[in-house]
């Protein structure tokens, strides 16, 4: 609640820009995650709250992870509790789209913890059912998808899906605008959730893009530089910078504990979170096209997982050794942290990649 404060203390000016709060907004974030998670992994530890890592189909992942069993999980819950705390503390909460995400955030961090805990008190069960999961995704986009239909109506842009690189070919989707919201916080979601498999590998990706929303935000916010990039304009959307800034702190305070060897996983609680808050950002900026390149190791992951599926279910044969792409350089002999660095010096690339062509 400093913004308000901020905004009634003229001596303080400074504090009341986007980029300033930014700024603050990442480093609270990052101490909340240091400091509340050095304590939050003690006490998954005294509760011995581990991952089960021999609930796969692959013997030769288990050999591979073996060393990983017990490894304290939901570490989700630094996360997100450093992100709220932080987006409470520097945001204008009173923002529309800020509230969104703050209601998304809560959404998938109740989701992903009790898929997560069923695996943790269910000898046998590997979480929720994948029906029952798809159901509680799917209920939230159709409500994120009514709100912004309904919204964004008021805007001539408003349903329609803007291509980089091609600035007068926006097609408008109307209706269907609400099915597209649903089907894109979905796939986000899950399509991080299947990159969480190796150490840092799906928080060092999600820093990356939250860095990459958090400048892409703040040029939308602002009228003089959206003319100037012949982007869309977006009132009110410069305070996702803060907010994606408060993700990325928060972020690089868990991968503090998080990189190998891993001391806490995230578990489903953080990755359908982070994939289904990056989702929704990018929908709010009307950047959809452009979550293809800045999100492109998640998204790889994702048609890895459908190419193998398909593939296989046609010629009982299998494109890559093991599927999601990362357990397929695993399964070729990479070592873990060669695998985890290479994959976020392709999404630093793909950001920076995504500035051009935006």
């Amino acid at each position: 609640m400093l913004y308000s404060l901020f905004s009634s203390i003229n001596s303080l000016e400074i504090l009341k820009s986007i980029s300033s709060r930014s700024c603050l907004a990442a480093f609270t974030a990052f101490f909340i995650s240091i400091f509340f998670g050095h304590w939050f992994i003690k006490r998954l530890r005294s509760l011995k709250v581990g991952e089960d890592t021999t609930k796969t189909d692959s013997e030769e992942l288990k050999r591979m992870h073996f060393d990983k069993k017990n490894t304290p999980t939901m570490g989700g819950i630094v996360i997100i509790v450093s992100i709220l705390v932080s987006v409470l503390l520097w945001c204008n909460i009173y923002n529309e789209y800020i509230l969104l995400l703050m209601f998304t955030l809560i959404w998938f961090g109740v989701l992903g913890f009790i898929d997560d805990y069923i695996k943790l008190t269910q000898t046998k069960a590997a979480g929720l059912t994948d029906v029952s999961k798809l159901l509680f995704q799917s209920a939230l986009g159709l409500i994120l998808g009514l709100i912004l239909y309904f919204h964004m109506k008021k805007f001539a842009w408003g349903t329609h899906v803007v291509i980089p690189l091609v600035k007068d070919f926006r097609p408008d989707l109307g209706p269907l605008y609400i099915l597209f919201v649903t089907f894109f916080i979905v796939g986000m979601s899950n399509a991080v959730n299947l990159t969480d498999g190796l150490d840092g590998l799906a928080i060092g990706c999600g820093i990356i893009a939250g860095i990459a929303f958090a400048v892409v935000a703040y040029v939308s916010g602002r009228m003089d530089f959206s003319n100037y990039l012949r982007i869309l304009y977006i009132p009110g959307s410069g305070e996702l910078s803060v907010f994606c800034a408060a993700l990325a702190g928060g972020g690089l305070g868990f991968l503090w504990y998080n990189c190998f060897p891993a001391q806490v996983f995230m578990g489903d609680t953080g990755s359908l979170t982070l994939g289904g808050v990056l989702g929704l950002i990018a929908i709010i900026l009307k950047q959809e096209v452009l979550m293809i390149v800045i999100g492109g190791v998640f998204i790889a992951e994702a048609v890895s997982v459908l190419m193998q599926v398909a593939f296989y279910k046609m010629t009982k044969k299998r494109i890559f050794r093991c599927a999601p792409l990362h357990h397929h350089f695993q399964f070729k002999g990479w070592p873990e942290t060669k695998i985890t660095v290479r994959f976020w010096i392709v999404a630093a690339l793909l950001a920076v990649l995504s500035f051009i062509l935006l």
